[in-house]
């Protein structure tokens, strides 16, 4: 009893054990890279820094409110004469010469509540409309990644089916040449060929264990870039689904998919949007030789002792205007012009360029579901090839050339079948990449 549950422990602790473990959907493992990859998150936390940037934008709209409590004490003629006349505590017997010259020290406890608020200020309405871009920048810039992730866990997905549909494909070309091997051994014995025979077939094995090995490797780093894609630990083993769904999208009508990517790609809007925050930066440069004005308001009370204290008020109003600043203002706002300008043609240039990629992505579509129904017909002409040349050289109507050929053809058939099926999922991933989807 001991002995069972110390193995079932074992058994259920083993780190990587994929028994019983149900199939990862491509689906769901892009899912998992959007919610975990550090990128992803990156983006998040980036959205939510570019929010807060907002909201401070926002507070030049609210006004301003310092309190201050402060305490001094001395015998400098102007801080007695001013305190006392603050305090209303100020005499007749303090007019004399000797008294304003020579003041004995006093005590004043100021407490101060002073307002500013804004009237008039086009800079800070410039500042909440960059801060608005920036956040709405902050939000395509997470919708990038997110659609970025997708098309890189589509292929990472795809390279792992990839090196495992290889790797079955040497092991049971390592099954096909042993029973060959086993033939040409009898044939041997019987005296029909010689131990060439067998050794050409020993030479092919050999290869075929080394591609397995090729193989197996390839699945290795397959997997753990797929893991760190999804923001799980590298050596994590997941079981894929072998037959992930491709998007099943209609290539025909080329313009409508260039106007669908022009319209939807969040790449796009991000150029849309960098458009429009330089033009909100040429708008703050024109905000300096504008006025500004702030209304002002202010209450203190001063007093020689914590209870007793005069209290009194103000307000009042400022204007500033900007009159020269040695043409810096100016600059700025040429200079500002002039990015406005860059971020134009580099939108022009980001739309030719979705739309190549969406002619790129549906040609290659296209050559890649061909390529697919051209690969499956190949593996089932190649395994009845196989076979025939299998029975012809049983029967010494074929040399073992011809038996080895017919085998490495059969792997070879299988593994670009398989290649070719990942490729059509990975070019419909891309396609809907280019048309800004996932």
């Amino acid at each position: 009893m001991t002995r069972r549950l110390a193995f079932l422990a074992l058994f259920l602790g083993l780190p990587g054990v994929t028994w019983a473990q149900a199939p990862l959907p491509l689906a769901e493992a892009i899912t998992r890279a959007q919610a975990a990859n550090p990128d992803a998150r990156a983006a998040e936390v980036a959205e939510r820094s570019a929010a807060a940037r907002l909201t401070q934008a926002r507070a030049g709209y609210l006004p301003s409110v310092d309190v201050t409590e402060s305490w001094q004490r001395g015998n400098q003629p102007v801080f007695v004469f001013s305190s006392l006349l603050s305090q209303r505590q100020f005499a007749a017997s303090n007019f004399a010469i000797d008294a304003l010259n020579h003041p004995e020290a006093v005590n004043n406890l100021r407490v101060g509540v002073t307002i500013d608020q804004a009237v008039f200020d086009p800079s800070t309405r410039a500042g909440v409309r960059a801060a608005t871009l920036g956040r709405d920048l902050a939000t395509t810039s997470r919708a990038v990644v997110a659609q970025d992730l997708a098309l890189a866990v589509t292929t990472a997905y795809g390279a792992v089916l990839a090196a495992d549909a290889a790797g079955r494909a040497a092991a049971a070309t390592l099954d096909t040449a042993a029973a060959d091997l086993e033939l040409a051994r009898n044939r041997r014995d019987a005296g029909r060929v010689t131990d060439a025979d067998v050794l050409r077939i020993e030479v092919f094995l050999a290869r075929a264990r080394e591609q397995q090995i090729r193989s197996t490797a390839d699945a290795t780093i397959a997997r753990a870039r797929l893991n760190q894609l999804m923001g799980a630990p590298l050596d994590a083993a997941f079981v894929l689904d072998e037959a992930p769904a491709a998007d099943a999208m209609a290539a025909a009508d080329l313009p409508a998919l260039e106007a669908e990517a022009v319209t939807t790609r969040a790449d796009l809007k991000l150029s849309a949007l960098q458009e429009q925050l330089a033009a909100a930066a040429v708008d703050a440069a024109r905000a300096t030789f504008l006025p500004r004005v702030y209304a002002q308001g202010g209450y203190e009370a001063n007093g020689g002792t914590w209870g007793s204290r005069a209290s009194s008020w103000m307000a009042g109003a400022v204007a500033r205007v900007n009159v020269f600043r040695g043409f810096a203002d100016q600059a700025r706002l040429a200079e500002a012009r002039h990015t406005q300008s860059l971020r134009a043609i580099e939108r022009e240039k980001a739309e030719t360029a979705a739309r190549l990629d969406v002619r790129i992505a549906v040609a290659r579509l296209d050559a890649a579901r061909a390529a697919e129904g051209v690969g499956r017909a190949a593996v089932t002409q190649a395994r009845e090839s196989h076979r025939i040349v299998r029975d012809r050289y049983d029967g010494g109507l074929a040399d073992v050339a011809a038996l080895l050929a017919a085998a490495e053809a059969v792997q070879q058939a299988d593994a670009r079948h398989a290649a070719a099926r990942v490729d059509v999922t990975v070019a419909a991933a891309t396609l809907s990449r280019a048309l800004g989807k996932r």
